[in-house]
This record gives structure tokens, sequence and C-alpha cells, in this order.
């Protein structure tokens, strides 16, 4: 699991993936995450614009990240 630095609550979830680098834009972001191939905390989550908040998991391409406010 990669923990990734926010340095601020709430962020969009499609801005993680893209500056994350799982996806090429955030139009392809917004893509993935309205087909439900994104899991929020264990769940699928089709809400391109899921409040994220420090201690969230996310799921996606083989990738798992955990959100730490800075």
């Amino acid at each position: 699991m990669r923990e990734v630095m926010i340095t601020r609550e709430p962020v969009e979830l499609y801005k993680i993936l893209k500056f994350e680098g799982l996806v090429d834009s955030g139009g392809q972001a917004k893509t993935v995450i309205a087909d439900g191939l994104v899991l929020v905390n264990g769940e699928v989550e089709t809400r391109k614009r899921r409040k994220m908040l420090s201690g969230d998991i996310i799921k996606f391409a083989g990738e798992e990240l955990k959100l730490q406010l800075c």
C-alpha cells in the first residue's frame, strides 16, 4: 500500500487518480470512476467528485493508495 500525502481536505477522487499518475487525464479518471473500476474503502465508487479524506483507501488498476494529511 502506497501512502499519498495530501495538504488539505477534502480532495476530489478523480484528482487523486490523475495526480498520482494512475490515469493520463482528469477525463480518463472520471470515466474509470463512472465505469465502476475504482474502490474506495472496499466499496465500488461511481461519484467522480467524491470528497476524499485522510485515512481513505483507494484501489484501482492493481494499486492501493492510503490518504494521509500532512
